[in-house]
């Protein structure tokens, strides 16, 4: 008799928005997350796990396991449209040389496959419920790229409870707010007209992958699934059902700094940072020290904090929801889980930013409400700044948006499939260097299905850049990359470059030398004492801005700054600022016009629909 085949796994791939790397209770955080910390409990959890530096290139690269300037992000296509968007005050970086370029289109290329196509073609039935952001039309939609189920939230972010104030002739939407102001959603490939009353974004994705499993359930489908549940919080604004910022009540009055002592310590209780680490220095001063605020002000911004604590809660609970449901149904033994941030916290301090001066704060001011009673509710409008992010990020350097280990150092949890060892690790916890590029070729070993790189469907596709974890995971590998592993970052003039524990970082200022610094991480993970004027380390810094080029070379990165490369200037017959987002949702009627993304500029049209 031939023996019986074992069942393929299935796969649930959880994504966090702007989650700091502390926030969670088994990374050391104070915030209220049992089902995730559970998870952990019978899992992996990762200290050297890394990320782009914002969402959509670190989504980008969890759908196709290859740098996120090959497939079509090469930057956020809001921050290619309008350089000021990335612009703090005393920044000067244009985006305009990238846009037109490949590798910068804003939706997920031709040049790529995604991973769920894959896994559709295999006999796995493919799910996914939130945010997608990756595409604005529907042949850019999670449909198109292999999802047989999707509810997908389209833009960067939205308001997570779908309000939107009636605005006042002439008043218009401003600049900054237009792509983060509706919440425009997709099902199956479909303009989502109205969405559900009661809205809120975390329970609204967590019901829709829930209804989606139980389909599956009802319809006796067999097929093993690929769950994609990627949330929009706890990006901002901060808004969460007031139940859970009532847990926190009191919690963040002593301030930003405080808190960042008590997850440093809790870090080093938990064996995830050493005991004699230097952490960064905080770095905000666009923003007042937390002694030299009001009382009033002090009310607000610990306010804020609670809102965010109860938006990562709400996270918690969905994820409770649907683990429970597998569980409830048999299959969660069998499911491989994992659940990480997209980047490092948001410590923009937006209020500094010229373009948000200009017309937002005003627009806040006549249209919501930010009294102190009524922040976390879907007529509030706020973010919580650099301080409250850096006590996330500490020891690292700075935030979302930036390359240094603040940015783009997450925290990635796994509990493994039937049949799949989680490495005897101590408490679970590894060191192990590896990137988001990763998950792509580890799920395709899990399931037995090989890239079909150089071709797919008759059309050329790039291999993955990641690696797979499954030697290391089974015990055949020690590691997951080789010791001396080369990985390069650059998000909106923003690079790095890692080899093993050296890496060199550029930024522009205000937050930055705009020169190429060098840190050792193994002896300062905080990226504190810059060693690239030291004698002794010249050659090194000369290898390591060869293989800074090479990186280029490779992933078509187009510098905007001299010291990252070939300065490009932009040519004439490339996009003007303003006109490089494929479907202007937010203009009047937009959304009821079924046929508006056939509307567009000839250039659009002939990339959109083919004509």
């Amino acid at each position: 008799m031939a023996a019986t085949q074992p069942k393929r796994p299935n796969f649930l791939v959880i994504v966090a928005d702007d989650l700091g790397f502390s926030d969670i209770g088994c990374y050391g955080g104070e915030i209220r997350t049992p089902n995730i910390d559970k998870l952990a409990r019978n899992g992996l959890r990762f200290t050297d796990f890394h990320a782009a530096a914002a969402c959509s290139p670190t989504r980008a690269m969890i759908m196709t396991g290859t740098d996120h300037h090959i497939a079509g992000l090469g930057n956020l296509v809001e921050w290619t449209n309008i350089s000021g968007q990335n612009g703090p005050k005393g920044g000067k970086m244009d985006t305009a040389p990238q846009r037109g370029m490949p590798g910068y289109e804003g939706y997920l290329n031709e040049r790529v496959v995604a991973l769920p196509e894959l896994l559709r073609d295999a006999g796995y039935c493919t799910l996914m419920s939130g945010k997608w952001h990756l595409g604005l039309t529907p042949d850019r939609s999670p449909s198109q790229r292999g999802f047989e189920r999707s509810f997908a939230h389209l833009p960067a972010c939205s308001n997570h409870y779908a309000y939107e104030p009636q605005l006042e002739s002439p008043d218009r939407i401003p600049e900054f707010m237009t792509m983060s102001f509706i919440a425009l959603h997709s099902e199956d490939g479909k303009y989502v007209k109205k969405l559900p009353e009661g809205w809120y974004s975390s329970d609204g994705y967590g019901d829709k992958m829930l209804s989606y499993l139980k389909e599956r359930t009802e319809n006796k489908d067999e097929r093993p699934f690929f769950g994609y549940f990627p949330f929009t919080a706890p990006h901002w604004p901060l808004q969460a059902p007031q139940e859970y910022i009532k847990h926190y009540r009191g919690v963040y009055d002593d301030g930003p700094d405080a808190l960042r002592q008590r997850r440093l310590q809790r870090l080093k209780e938990l064996g995830m940072i050493d005991q004699d680490v230097e952490p960064h220095p905080v770095v905000a001063d666009e923003v007042k020290a937390w002694e030299e605020l009001s009382a009033d002000e002090k009310a607000k911004s610990a306010r804020a904090m609670e809102c965010f604590a109860g938006m990562v809660e709400s996270i918690d609970h969905n994820v409770g929801k649907v683990v429970d449901y597998l569980e409830s149904t048999g299959e969660l033994d069998n499911t491989f889980v994992c659940f990480m941030s997209d980047n490092g916290a948001e410590g923009a301090a937006y209020e500094a930013y010229p373009i948000v001066q200009s017309t937002m704060l005003g627009h806040l001011t006549k249209y919501y409400d930010n009294s102190l009673d009524n922040l976390g509710n879907g007529n509030s409008f706020v973010w919580y700044g650099p301080r409250w992010a850096q006590a996330a990020t500490a020891p690292s350097r700075l935030y979302k948006a930036y390359t240094t280990e603040g940015g783009v150092r997450v925290p990635f949890l796994a509990k493994m499939p039937t049949g799949v060892p989680t490495p005897a690790v101590p408490n679970g916890i590894t060191d192990q260097f590896a990137t988001v590029m990763d998950l792509a070729p580890t799920i395709l070993a899990m399931a037995g299905v090989a890239h079909p790189a150089p071709a797919y469907r008759g059309r050329e596709v790039v291999p993955m850049r990641g690696t797979s974890m499954m030697p290391f995971l089974e015990g055949a590998a020690p590691r997951i990359h080789p010791e001396d592993f080369v990985q390069g970052w650059e998000t909106c003039g923003r690079a790095a470059l890692r080899k093993g524990d050296w890496k060199i970082v550029f930024l522009p200022k205000p937050k930055g030398t705009e020169k190429w610094q060098l840190y050792d991480l193994k002896r300062d993970p905080g990226e504190v004492h810059d060693l690239a004027d030291e004698p002794e380390q010249a050659e090194r810094m000369r290898a390591m801005l060869k293989l800074w080029d090479q990186y280029v070379l490779e992933t078509g990165v187009i510098p905007l700054a001299p010291e990252l490369g070939q300065w490009m200037e932009a040519m004439e017959e490339q996009m003007q600022e303003n006109v490089w987002i494929e479907y202007e949702y937010w203009k009047d009627g937009a959304r009821d016009d079924p046929e508006a993304f056939t509307k567009l500029p000839a250039r659009f049209q002939r990339t959109v629909t083919g004509i």
